[in-house]
């Protein structure tokens, strides 16, 4: 009878991952659906065979890679879904993907709709300007017209910043980061407002990158996080403990690297964002 209940009570972690929940419907089908953005290098991008990568990918396949550990499957697919900027929380909400791996800043506002993992990153909002433009901080964006996609964080904090300064630059709404650069490059904007390192990433792969530099200062600070649904504190766990895991390890250092080491080393606030995470298994 012991030996009975030792061996029920080694297999009740398991069994509760096996009840109900995306767990249970990830153990069931040996699949798990990962959402990815095909533009926001060096975050979550495609390459030329139309790969997903980026740090933000790479930290979903070190995440899926424990969740099959964890079920103990022997192999565990990874279904990759294209969004956009403007579906990624509602993909999320409605359950179209488990965990989206972009560049998700993690707010109140959203955590109504979704769930967030620890953080991943943190960044802040600034303007991509031409490199001839005069324009250095934010102050300079007066009387200016400055593109941001609406749905994104930045969207609201531009407002905000602009009307803290009492500044007059005329917001410009675009579908994409690509329209954004096309009209920054067209000269139909004086410039465009997103997250730093993306811009940075962004200006860099333009083929005029050369032409193109970001302002000396932010107007925001986005804590990034992997967007998982709401409700499932056992998929949030095993989500956490391979960030966590992955923090501990140091092995995060070499992920950075990989996407990140050519834009510089991470900054004082994103080193301790690492260690405080670093949560004891």
């Amino acid at each position: 009878m012991t030996r009975l209940l030792i061996a029920l009570a080694l297999c009740l972690p398991l069994a509760a991952k096996a009840g109900d929940g995306i767990l249970a419907a990830i153990q069931k089908s040996g699949t798990i659906r990962l959402g990815h953005l095909q533009s926001a290098p060096p975050f979550s991008f495609v390459d030329g065979a139309g790969q997903p990568q980026g740090y933000s990918v790479e930290l979903c396949k070190r995440v899926a890679e424990n969740i099959r550990q964890e079920l103990k499957l022997g192999d565990l697919k990874i279904a990759w879904i294209p969004l956009q900027l403007q579906d990624r929380i509602e993909a999320v909400r409605n359950g179209k993907v488990d965990i989206e791996c972009g560049i998700t800043t993690w707010t109140l506002t959203r955590q109504q709709e979704v769930d967030f993992s620890l953080m991943t990153f943190v960044d802040g909002a600034t303007v991509l300007v031409n490199g001839n433009s005069e324009m250095l901080r934010i102050a300079d964006l007066n009387g200016k017209k400055i593109a941001v996609v609406p749905t994104t964080t930045t969207a609201g904090s531009l407002q905000r910043a602009l009307k803290a300064r009492m500044l007059t630059a005329e917001v410009v709404l675009v579908s994409s980061p690509e329209e954004g650069i096309a009209k920054l490059k067209s000269g139909a904007v004086d410039g465009y407002a997103s997250d730093r390192v993306v811009l940075i990433s962004l200006g860099l792969q333009s083929k005029t990158g050369s032409n193109f530099r970001v302002l000396d200062e932010d107007f925001s600070v986005e804590p990034y996080a992997l967007a998982l649904p709401r409700g499932d504190p056992d998929f949030r766990l095993e989500v956490d403990r391979a960030l966590a895991k992955l923090y501990r390890s140091g092995e995060i250092e070499a992920v950075f690297d990989r996407w990140l080491g050519p834009l510089g080393r991470p900054s004082t606030l994103l080193t301790a964002l690492y260690y405080l995470q670093s949560l004891p298994e």
